[in-house]
């Protein structure tokens, strides 16, 4: 009977111990542990205050005087990620650091396709100024001996005789054969394809500008999902370690194992997303043609959001701006007027004629026209004196009786007409960038909006199920814990896929303002529209030395 009520003396005391010892253990941790929010903000996460709408973060450490910060409007300064958290990172390779208005800068002068755009306009000026100059001769030069033995006819008499005798002819002459149609068209046709050479490198130009954005924001966003992924790790770590601290009545061992497959799923994200950051490394830097060895290292944080094209413009204005600063449809215009050229000179070729010039002092003609002359018998040559004979000509000529004229001029008009097509669906196709690129910018906008909200509420999530996991509550006669184990885990998902959508949104809207500020064109000095390129990312001196040029290829 004794031992009956000491049992059920010990039964009876036993959830009241635990609920004491559940309560002692609570306060150790908050003592031991600093404020969560306090925490986030020493490890250099950004942290959303619950009662702002804005972001805050901890304080930024004062930048070296020997690394200045780069000049970048038109962004949010103070949305400063850490290099702390990356650093680790960044050593095991060769860190290169770059700024955006450098990658910018460089891109106008290193891409290959602007070099061969830049060709291509340096071939068609040659072109052009050989078909300014078809109305002037050629001049040739030398000497031209002659020697017959045998017999001969006369010309006048027809009579055959045999003499030997020896000629020699040096001077020289004008030679001129062109079509006069040639020289008329020829030059206005080459002129309007150097204009469609210039657009062109305009346009590579742009498109250079906007393959080394994307490129550098997709370094950006990728340098953000490591920063996420790292900070999802650091938070799985320490749940296993809180959940492994907990008494086994309260939390069983499954519990354990969840949390440690969700920390080596979040290890595994943050080497994705360092396998991202190094990948578009090399992508931004053969298309810098750097050393792909260098790891590219944004100086800019990741949250900055650049504005060049204010996503309120209607988009009736941006079709109109497009329509007028695009330089494929320059080109384009220019490709359908030098066609034209090209068909009016087949259609006049009949009715304007050719002039053929030639000097006829030797045989066969068409060489030397004046000079000095001496001619003798045998080998005998003697006699000099001045020889001038020159040979000029106006033809008409009907190529195949004319019908071969009717059949160039209609190659001609189809090719004109093919031209005209595609001037029409290069503007249709700049319509529809210009409308893609202004949805894409206000998408993101939105979205971006949105991720900061998802990334506050998933901060605050985590903070309260941290420190739920840590207390206990009775239910009847089982005392148990506030927040369960996996609702703690869920947090820490929801802040990882957080911080993943946030960088993703910010990225895409850097990457779609470009995209729209190359479909109008890349307008310079227009306030319609917003600051645009040189206010937003200002150009910067870059010398020589900035980056290491990749070495050309010997063939």
């Amino acid at each position: 009977m004794i031992l009956g009520c000491q049992r059920r003396w010990v039964l009876g005391l036993l959830p009241c111990g635990i609920v004491l010892l559940s309560h002692l253990g609570t306060l150790c941790v908050t003592a031991q542990a600093p404020a969560s929010r306090q925490a986030m903000g020493k490890l250099g996460m950004p942290v959303i205050s619950q009662d702002t709408s804005e972001p805050v973060l901890p304080a930024k450490e004062e930048p070296a005087e020997s690394a200045p910060a780069p000049r970048i409007l038109s962004r949010q300064p103070d949305r400063v990620m850490p290099q702390s958290s990356l650093r680790k990172y960044a050593d095991i390779e060769k860190p290169l650091p770059i700024n955006l208005p450098t990658a910018l800068a460089l891109a106008n002068t290193r891409p290959l396709d602007i070099a061969f755009a830049a060709e291509g306009v340096r071939v068609a000026v040659a072109q052009l100024s050989q078909a300014q100059v078809l109305w002037l001769p050629n001049l040739q030069f030398g000497a031209d001996y002659f020697r017959h033995d045998g017999r001969n006819q006369d010309a006048t008499s027809g009579v055959i005789f045999d003499n030997d005798r020896s000629t020699l002819m040096i001077g020289g002459g004008p030679t001129a054969v062109f079509a006069i149609t040639d020289a008329i068209f020829n030059p206005l046709a080459a002129r309007q394809t150097v204009q469609a050479r210039e657009a062109t490198l305009r346009a590579a130009s742009n498109d250079s500008l906007l393959a080394v954005a994307e490129a550098y924001f997709n370094i950006q966003q990728a340098k953000g999902d490591l920063f996420g992924a790292e900070e999802a790790v650091r938070k799985a770590a320490e749940l296993v370690g809180d959940i492994a601290g907990l008494a086994p009545a309260l939390v069983p061992e499954l519990e354990i194992t969840r949390a440690k497959t969700e920390l080596a799923r979040s290890q595994q994200v943050a080497k994705s997303a360092w396998e991202r950051w190094h990948v578009a490394s090399i992508d931004l830097t053969r298309i810098l043609r750097v050393e792909t060895s260098a790891l590219i290292d944004p100086l800019e944080p990741a949250q900055i959001k650049i504005t060049l094209v204010n996503p309120e413009v209607s988009l009736d204005d941006l079709i109109a701006i497009a329509l007028t600063s695009r330089p494929e449809l320059a080109s384009q215009q220019a490709l359908v007027q030098a066609a034209l050229e090209r068909w009016r000179q087949e259609k006049y070729r009949p009715f304007i004629p050719s002039v053929l010039m030639r000097g006829a002092s030797t045989n066969p003609a068409g060489t030397l026209g004046a000079g000095v002359y001496g001619s003798g018998l045998d080998d005998s040559i003697g006699h000099f004196g001045m020889r001038l004979d020159y040979d000029v000509q106006v033809l008409w000529q009907l190529d195949n009786l004319g019908f071969g004229n009717a059949a160039k001029a209609d190659e001609r008009r189809g090719q004109h007409q093919l031209a005209l097509v595609e001037f029409t669906k290069v503007q249709d196709r700049i319509l529809a960038e210009v409308e893609q690129a202004q949805v894409q910018v206000r998408s993101a906008r939105d979205r971006a909006e949105l991720t900061e909200i998802e990334l506050k509420e998933a901060q605050s999530s985590l903070e309260k199920n941290f420190e739920g996991l840590k207390q206990t509550k009775r239910a009847g006669n089982m005392v148990v814990l506030i927040v369960r184990p996996q609702e703690a885990l869920a947090s820490v998902q929801a802040l990882g896929q957080a911080y993943a959508d946030y960088f993703e949104a910010i990225a895409d809207f850097n990457r779609a303002q470009f995209r729209l500020y190359r479909a109008l064109g890349n307008p310079v000095n227009n306030p319609a529209l917003g600051p645009g390129l040189d206010q937003a990312c200002p150009a910067q001196d870059v010398g020589p030395q900035v980056l290491p040029l990749r070495q050309q290829p010997r063939y």
